[in-house]
């Protein structure tokens, strides 16, 4: 099990290796950093962005969160973490993509689909059945056509990347850059089994990348 003393060794192989190797392009990034995509993962462990997409530090600009989920544009009470990042990406650091993406053995979409959070107090699971209640909507479609299994559990993986991207557009700074060709959207599935990549057709369906 890895554990901080870990994370502090591992410091300290990337300050003697990759940071002096790639010394210009952190001198660069000490300026400012100009992500062109911004990406919207789960907090899931097993599925890092930079690692998946094999990118250098400052190509992209992550939000991770349980079962990588956006919210409505809401402007009542609250924190609103999520629609604070994505606001920045588009108006402040004008990215030109934004990817949503999923993935398989997804717990929070587990729990959706499972409801075995419903009612908790916070500390026991509460907090999470609140934040999944997003894909309420989700769940009852999948059930409906594909009940609570193996397959629905996938079904219910793909439906939060959807509903996510629907999600999206809800923001008024979003459907005008998007409007404007300004940004362009877009659906990734990571599948843990087998490593595979799926990406989102136009009617919803992902093939293999």
């Amino acid at each position: 099990m890895t554990n901080f003393s870990d994370l502090v060794d591992g410091y300290h192989r990337f300050h003697s290796s990759d940071w002096r190797r790639q010394r210009e392009r952190w001198e660069q990034l000490n300026v400012g950093q100009e992500p062109r995509v911004m990406v919207i993962a789960c907090s899931d462990s097993r599925v890092d962005p930079a690692q998946i997409f094999d990118v250098l530090p400052g190509e992209i600009f992550v939000v991770r969160n349980v079962a990588n989920l956006v919210p409505p544009c809401e402007t009542g009470g609250g924190r609103h973490g999520v629609s604070a990042a994505l606001e920045f990406a588009v108006t402040q650091l004008k990215v030109s993509e934004i990817v949503v993406m999923g993935h398989g053995k997804c717990g929070g979409c587990k729990a959706a689909l499972s409801e075995v959070f419903a009612n908790a107090a916070p500390g026991e699971g509460g907090f999470v059945d609140a934040w999944v209640h997003l894909l309420d909507d989700a769940r009852d479609k999948v059930k409906a056509e594909f009940g609570t299994g193996p397959e629905a559990e996938r079904a219910m993986e793909l439906e939060s990347v959807r509903l996510s991207i629907a999600n999206l557009r809800t923001f008024p700074f979003v459907r005008d850059a998007e409007n404007a060709g300004e940004l362009t959207i877009h659906g990734a599935y990571f599948a843990i089994a087998d490593g595979q990549l799926h990406t989102m057709d136009d009617d919803g369906a992902f093939q293999p990348a």
